[in-house]
């Protein structure tokens, strides 16, 4: 076996010796027609190329290839060569960006309620009128179902002092919620409010916002990729990276999906990314400047900490609702393209 790897380890670098994959940069749009090249070091006789970005392959025309890929984010572009004496496989790391800016929005309050100022709010849903809010901090995080109209809790169930709430959200009859930095999260009855199922995390680093298709979940995690997750298995089934016309962006934290888009808290930002569920492309940004001025500050109050966290779209209604950690607020609004 060691023979054996050995032997591999040295044919990947004999490939690198052979051949290098040459671009005009590393930054590129989807569908952009990129010119590519092929440095031929030990001037071998090629006799075919394939090139491929996640396992689709791209065709070749006059040294041009066009990055017409379905994922947006942080790429590989794999080129598989043919030569006499055998095949080569050679990587070159791309960043595929969205083709166009986002569009921005702004916002207007239509009404504002009572909301609990020891809610450090990570998870915010509508189900039937009723708002779900799960919340953070250790020794204070919980699950919790709201009344939004008077802020009144309803239902609530702490969790274990050592766990730092984050995201929920509810798909059939269950309320799923993360944990920040356990590595588990919990699955509990909608209505008993038991928690009935836990699961771990995979790649994901860390457990940040969660919303739902009806289908599966999205998971947030810090960096730049949401997660797709099996409702049924919890396994993490590939992910979306956000990304802008220039930069490919993290901290999205709280999530709300709506007609195939996620809207997207940013840690610690007045805003919110409207992303692209399939590509991941932001294909909007809602600036919710302004906001936390209409909060009344707490004894311990932090910019860095009571920051705008939290949306839940009202389907009936067709208004959104936000908040932040600990804001005495919570702000019913409508959102339009400026």
């Amino acid at each position: 076996n060691t023979i054996m790897l050995f032997f591999l380890a040295c044919g990947g670098d004999e490939n690198a010796k052979l051949f290098e994959l040459q671009t005009e940069g590393n930054n590129f749009k989807q569908n952009e027609s990129i010119a590519v090249s092929l440095k031929n070091i030990k001037d071998k006789k090629v006799t075919g190329i394939t090139y491929s970005i996640d396992g689709k392959e791209l065709t070749e025309t006059n040294g041009k290839l066009v990055l017409d890929i379905p994922l947006l984010g942080n790429k590989v572009l794999t080129a598989k060569i043919d030569y006499d004496g055998g095949t080569a496989e050679i990587n070159k790391k791309l960043k595929v960006l969205s083709p166009k800016a986002p569009d921005i929005y702004t916002y207007e309050i239509v009404n504002e309620y009572p909301h609990d100022n020891k809610a450090y709010t990570q998870g915010l849903e509508f189900h039937n009128d009723t708002l779900y809010e799960s919340t953070g901090k250790r020794g204070r995080s919980s699950l919790r179902k709201v009344d939004y109209k008077s802020g009144k809790v309803l239902q609530q169930i702490d969790l274990d002092n050592t766990i730092f709430g984050e995201g929920l959200t509810i798909l059939g009859n269950k309320i799923y919620q993360l944990t920040w930095q356990n590595g588990v999260g919990y699955v509990y009855d909608l209505n008993s409010f038991e928690k009935v199922d836990s699961f771990q995390y995979g790649e994901s680093r860390e457990g940040w916002g969660l919303a739902n298709d009806g289908e599966r979940l999205y998971k947030s995690d810090g960096t730049e990729k949401i997660w797709f997750l099996n409702p049924n298995t919890m396994v993490e089934d590939g992910f979306i990276q956000a990304v802008g016309d220039k930069s490919i962006y993290d901290s999205a934290n709280e999530l709300e999906y709506i007609d195939g888009k996620l809207y997207a808290n940013v840690y610690q930002k007045p805003s919110v990314m409207i992303i692209n569920a399939k590509s991941g492309a932001i294909e909007g940004v809602v600036n919710f400047g302004g906001l936390d001025k209409k909060v009344t500050e707490t004894v311990n109050w932090n910019p860095k900490d009571n920051v705008l966290n939290g949306i839940a779209y009202h389907p009936e209604r067709k208004t959104f609702f936000v908040t932040g950690k600990d804001w005495d607020k919570l702000f019913e609004v409508t959102i339009t393209k400026k």
